[in-house]
């Protein structure tokens, strides 16, 4: 059996949270703990697949920024939710609906980080003036993401975040996808993204976009991977009452996601699953040097 002189890489570790909720369903004691995992996990860089607060009100956004500082020795990409716009001051809504995000949190609406061997192009999702909680993406944002990875090394791992989902609900709580969600992925596989990250749902999913939509490359599609709310009260379906993230690593082979779940009598989030994924075109050569990877 041809054997493959192994590499030894550093993976680049991506802490994924989502939908804080700052306000009324805001659980500080479940927020401590995370901010006691940060340190331990190391992370490279921590992404926030938005609805960092709970009604887009200056002092939830005031203490979403506190929240944030704890966490200031990690770069960090950060998306706005639906919940992070205005839901009934009207005029805010449709003439301003980011002006606090903007002031508060970051002026950048779609931002890109690199880190390590990473590159993360984010999506402001939300669409004030169309809709009051799915989303939604223009062609403009497509575009973006498009010259987020022109030029980039092919080794290197495309992320696409953005906090509404990309398929429907994978469960018997009823969500369905964001319109023209098809589209979008088809031009994330051509653009070679190979993992989108988001919120929204309050419940986790880790799977991929050939689960729901066969798309014009049926050899590949997308890894989603849906994280949970981090630190809220308002989890549904299996994960009513819970609280999860999720780590990602990312080295030249494989991609993998451990998901955390909150354990409350112990006061901490741990591990519950772990899944890898082979890299586009590594399959057989993880396969042939005997390293294995596979769905747990």
């Amino acid at each position: 059996m041809l054997r493959l002189s192994k590499v030894k890489t550093i993976p680049t570790r991506i802490l994924h949270i989502s939908d804080l909720h700052f306000g009324p369903p805001f659980v500080p004691a479940v927020a401590e703990a995370l901010l006691r995992a940060v340190p331990q996990l190391a992370p490279d860089a921590i992404v926030v697949s938005g609805d960092l607060t709970q009604r887009a009100k200056r002092h939830q956004f005031e203490e979403a920024q506190r929240f944030f500082e704890h966490m200031s020795d990690y770069p960090m990409l950060v998306v706005p939710g639906n919940h992070d716009v205005a839901l009934w001051r009207v005029f805010e809504r449709l003439f301003k609906p980011h002006a606090l995000y903007r002031e508060i949190i970051s002026a950048e609406l779609n931002p890109v980080l690199h880190v390590g061997n990473v590159v993360l192009a984010g999506l402001d999702s939300t669409a004030p003036r169309r809709s009051i909680s799915n989303g939604r993406l223009d062609w403009r944002q497509l575009k973006h993401c498009e010259q987020a990875f022109a030029g980039i090394d092919d080794d290197k791992v495309r992320i696409v975040v953005a906090h509404h989902q990309f398929a429907p609900g994978h469960d018997q709580v009823f969500d369905i996808a964001m319109p023209r969600s098809k589209r979008a992925i088809d031009c994330f596989v051509d653009q070679k993204v190979e993992m989108i990250l988001g919120g929204h749902l309050h419940r986790s999913y880790i799977g991929n976009s050939l689960d729901f939509f066969s798309g014009h490359h049926r050899d590949r599609g997308v890894i989603i991977v849906q994280c949970g709310t981090t630190t809220s009260s308002r989890g549904k379906g299996r994960e009513r009452d819970e609280n999860t993230f999720n780590l990602i690593e990312a080295d030249t082979q494989t991609l993998t996601v451990t998901h955390y779940l909150f354990y409350e009598e112990a006061g901490k989030f741990a591990a519950l699953s772990r899944h890898s994924f082979p890299r586009p075109g590594r399959a057989l050569q993880l396969h042939e040097s005997g390293s294995g990877s596979g769905l747990s």
